[in-house]
C-alpha cells in the first residue's frame, strides 16, 4: 500500500498538477520546503507564470478583453454619421413616393365615389386598391427605416433590414417564377384583356387601363379587332350606334381635324374586311404589341431591375454598418458603466 501511494505522488507527465503557490518559478521542480512544511505539501516550482496567466484570461473573460477582442473596431463620428444620414434621406425619399403612390390610389377611389353604399360592397375588387396597399406598405416601410437611423433604435432597424430582405427574396422569386413559367403568362394575359374587354362599359377602370394599353402600343382587342365582339355593347348583335364597332383607342386617328376627340371614328369597324379595317383603325392585337415591347425594352428593363435590387441591397449593407456601430457603442457605455 505505501508502495502505490508514493507512485500516486511521483510527477507523471500525464498527471495533473496542483494548485500553484507563490515563488514558484519553473515547471515540476520541487520547491525547497520550509520547517513547518509537511512532507504531504509538495508543489512545484515554475506554475505560479501559469496561474497567474489563467487569472488573467479569466479577467479579460469577465471584462473588457473579450469585449475589445470580439467587437468591431471603434467607428469615428463622421462614419457613423454619413451611414445614418445616407439611411434617413434615401427613406425619407422613399417616403414621399408611397404617399405619392397613396394619395393616387384614395384619390381614385374618391373620384369614382367606390365608398358610396351602392358601390361599397365591390370595393374589394378596386384596382385602386393595389396603389393603396403598395403607397401603404411603403410608406410604413421607409417610416420605420427612417425613425430607426434617426434615433438609433436597434429594434426598429432589424425591423426594417428584415422587411427589406423578405422583400428582395420575394423580387428574386418572383423573377425565377416569371422566367420559368414564361410559356403560362401568355394565357394568363389573355384570359385578363378579355375580361377587361368585357366589362369595358360597365368599369371606368377596364376603361381607362384598356384605352391606355391599345393607344400606346397601338393594338386592338387581345389577339386581332374581332375580339370586341365579346363586348355586350360593340358585339353585333347589340342595339344602337356601337354595334360591330370598336373603341377609339383603337383608331390610328382618332382626333378629328387634329384637335376633337372623335368617339365615333370605330363605327362598323368589324364590318369590314382587313384591306379596308387597316387604314382606320390598329389590327394586331395587344399580346404580340406587349411581346414587342418587351423585346425592344428588354436591356432597359433589367438595368431598372438591377439597379432596384442594387439600392436594396445597398440599403441592408448600410443598415447592417448603423447597427455594428450602434451595438459597439451601448457596449462600450456599459463597460465604462460596469468599471465606474
Amino acid at each position: 500500500m505505501k508502495k502505490l501511494q508514493v507512485l500516486w505522488r511521483l510527477p507523471f507527465p500525464w498527471r495533473e498538477r496542483g494548485t500553484a503557490e507563490d515563488g514558484e518559478t519553473s515547471l515540476l521542480v520541487p520547491k525547497e520546503k520550509s520547517k513547518g512544511e509537511t512532507a504531504t505539501a509538495v508543489t512545484y516550482q515554475g506554475t505560479e507564470n501559469t496561474a497567474q496567466a489563467g487569472s488573467e484570461e479569466a479577467q479579460i473573460g469577465d471584462g473588457s478583453g473579450d469585449l475589445l477582442s470580439h467587437q468591431p473596431q471603434r467607428p469615428t463620428s463622421v462614419r457613423s454619421c454619413l451611414l445614418k444620414n445616407a439611411l434617413f434621406i434615401s427613406n425619407l425619399f422613399f417616403t414621399v413616393m408611397g404617399l405619392v403612390v397613396l394619395g393616387m390610389g384614395l384619390w381614385g377611389l374618391i373620384t369614382k365615389e367606390s365608398f358610396a353604399q351602392e358601390r361599397i360592397g365591390h370595393i374589394g375588387t378596386d384596382p385602386m386598391l393595389v396603389f393603396v396597399f403598395l403607397g401603404l406598405t411603403l410608406c410604413l416601410l421607409c417610416l420605420m427605416g427612417c425613425v430607426g437611423s434617426l434615433r438609433e433604435n436597434s429594434c426598429l432597424l432589424r425591423l426594417f433590414s428584415g422587411a427589406v430582405l423578405i422583400l428582395v427574396a420575394a423580387q428574386v422569386l418572383v423573377a425565377i417564377a416569371a422566367y420559368s413559367l414564361q410559356d403560362q403568362i401568355v394565357p394568363v394575359l389573355r384570359s385578363g384583356m378579355l375580361t377587361a374587354m368585357v366589362r369595358y362599359q360597365d368599369d371606368l377602370d377596364m376603361r381607362f387601363i384598356t384605352d391606355e394599353i391599345q393607344m400606346n402600343l397601338q393594338c386592338c382587342g387581345a389577339d386581332n379587332y374581332r375580339d370586341w365582339e365579346m363586348n355586350l355593347y360593340y358585339n353585333c348583335s347589340a342595339p344602337g350606334v356601337q354595334a360591330c364597332g370598336v373603341p377609339a383607342s383603337c383608331c390610328i386617328d382618332p382626333l378629328e381635324n387634329g384637335t376633337v376627340w372623335n368617339s365615333q371614328c370605330g363605327v362598323g369597324a368589324q364590318q369590314l374586311v382587313e384591306f379596308s379595317a387597316q387604314s382606320v383603325i390598329y389590327l394586331g392585337g395587344c399580346l404580340g404589341g406587349i411581346a414587342r415591347w418587351i423585346e425592344q425594352n428588354k436591356q432597359l428593363i433589367g438595368i431598372v431591375g438591377i439597379a432596384l435590387l442594387g439600392v436594396q441591397i445597398l440599403t441592408l449593407i448600410v443598415t447592417t454598418r448603423l447597427l455594428d456601430n450602434i451595438q459597439w457603442s451601448k457596449a462600450i457605455s456599459s463597460q465604462r458603466d460596469v468599471e465606474s
